[in-house]
């Protein structure tokens, strides 16, 4: 794949526009268009024959297989420095919105026409794992435009479908290139996409894939046949952990303008404002605020299925009350009942907010379930934040 090495206005008057092509050697049937192509410089020394003014091959890319549709990006099945680097960047949250690589058609290994076709999001977390479970394969894979999102969320979001599927496959060529009439889709996707419709739009059945990649191998050797294990969402510990990262990194910014008005309000009182107390209380309520974010966005997926209760605001409350008893003996004599209560209310409302952040990542709720918990549950935790913050105040004049 070919990326733009630099950008210009973007707009039909910009000057780079003149001489310019479509997007040249990206992946059989990008679609790009000719406005999105222009983002380009001048041509320096190249790289490699097959990159273009302004554009420079992706290190993924090893090769280009001729194919009837035309050359074929060939990708590596191992990634390197600047692709462990990049998922290191998503997983994180920096990035992650842009994090993709361009709809097409790609391969690994030596396919030929009679090779499988594997239909994945173009979110490069998912191509890349998607790739590096193919080390022992040769396939074709296409990649449908989900605009940078996963395959379960663009699902979702109609964004992975079975117009895009019929469109990638037939700007691609792919009956060209391939002997056979079958796409294997991830079973993820299975909620955006109907195998008839696919069928009509490009004249390709669907086999529905696992539900993860690493059961790849195993069901394209074993015919396309899956074992019940394979058709089975799981949520483990391991897979509840990796969301944490990216949920506390994106906090950041919340998170400072967060402590800056605690530290304020604390020092508010009966001598206007003073700073021992902005210092002391400021303290105890920053404490806290950590407490529910730790409460919320590390206990809460690691503990999951063993919270009481189904709702995931609820579980948020139930970890943010036991964080707060935590506080409330290392705290024990140096804050009144009022200062106690307020901090418990604090603590719970922030758990819970994060906890529901956490319902878009699970298999076990559902969009009506999670819209019914929102509206219940936003409003609770708006309240419990408001009272939080008058009896703070409040308990600054009493002391």
């Amino acid at each position: 794949m070919l990326e733009p090495k630099n950008e210009c206005s973007d707009t039909p008057g910009c000057d780079c526009h003149a001489g310019k092509e479509m997007l040249p050697m990206a992946p059989a049937g990008t679609g790009e268009t000719a406005e999105v192509a222009c983002r380009g410089g001048a041509l320096g020394k190249r790289a490699d024959p097959m990159e273009r003014p302004g554009y420079v091959l992706r290190s993924f890319v090893e090769a280009f297989v001729r194919t009837p549709a035309g050359p074929v990006p060939r990708v590596r099945t191992t990634l390197d420095r600047s692709d462990r680097m990049g998922v290191l960047a998503a997983r994180l949250g920096f990035g992650r919105n842009d994090y993709r690589v361009a709809p097409g058609l790609y391969c690994v290994g030596n396919p030929t026409p009679d090779s499988p076709v594997l239909v994945t999001a173009n979110y490069k977390l998912t191509f890349d794992a998607l790739r590096r479970a193919l080390a022992n394969t040769s396939a074709w894979i296409l990649v449908a435009d989900t605009r940078g999102i996963n395959v379960w969320c663009a699902a979702g979001d109609a964004l992975f479908s079975s117009e895009e599927v019929s469109r990638r496959a037939a700007s691609s060529r792919l009956a060209d290139v391939v002997n056979h009439r079958r796409l294997v889709l991830p079973q993820l996707a299975a909620t955006g996409v109907s195998a008839k419709a696919v069928k009509k739009g490009c004249g390709f059945s669907v086999v529905w894939g696992p539900v993860r990649v690493e059961d790849i191998e195993p069901f394209l050797s074993a015919g396309m046949n899956t074992e019940p294990a394979m058709r089975r969402v799981t949520f483990s510990l391991k897979e509840r952990l990796v969301l944490v990262p990216v949920e506390i990194t994106l906090l950041w910014k919340g998170l400072l303008i967060g402590l800056a008005a605690i530290f304020l309000i604390s020092g508010i009182g009966s001598h206007i404002f003073s700073l021992s107390m902005a210092w002391s209380r400021g303290g105890m309520a920053a404490a806290a605020g950590l407490a529910g974010i730790v409460a919320g966005t590390v206990l809460t997926p690691a503990l999951l299925p063993w919270i009481p209760s189904r709702p995931f605001a609820v579980k948020g409350l139930i970890l943010g009350a036991l964080a707060w008893a935590i506080l409330a003996l290392l705290f024990q004599g140096k804050a009144g009942g009022l200062e106690m209560t307020a901090l418990l209310l604090f603590t719970i409302a922030v758990s819970s907010y994060l906890a529901v952040n956490f319902t878009g990542s699970t298999p076990f709720t559902s969009p009506s379930g999670v819209e019914k918990e929102m509206r219940i549950a936003i409003p609770f935790q708006a309240a419990a934040t408001l009272l939080a913050i008058v009896a703070w105040v409040g308990a600054g004049f009493i002391g």
